[in-house]
């Protein structure tokens, strides 16, 4: 397989998954964005629980 024919087959491949969008309907940014805030959040407060001697 030549680098052009892989090329061509990437191009073809990205073209076709634009049709959709690339989002799964089940998932919410904000809902996202907020578990991710939330949970690094709480792993900074435990970081911090068990650092006291600084």
């Amino acid at each position: 397989m030549s680098f052009h024919s892989a090329a061509a087959q990437l191009v073809t491949l990205a073209a076709e998954g634009e049709e959709h969008g690339g989002n799964h309907e089940s998932l919410n940014p904000l809902v996202t964005g907020g578990s991710a805030l939330i949970i690094l959040l709480l792993l900074l407060w435990i970081t911090t629980r068990f650092n006291r001697d600084r």
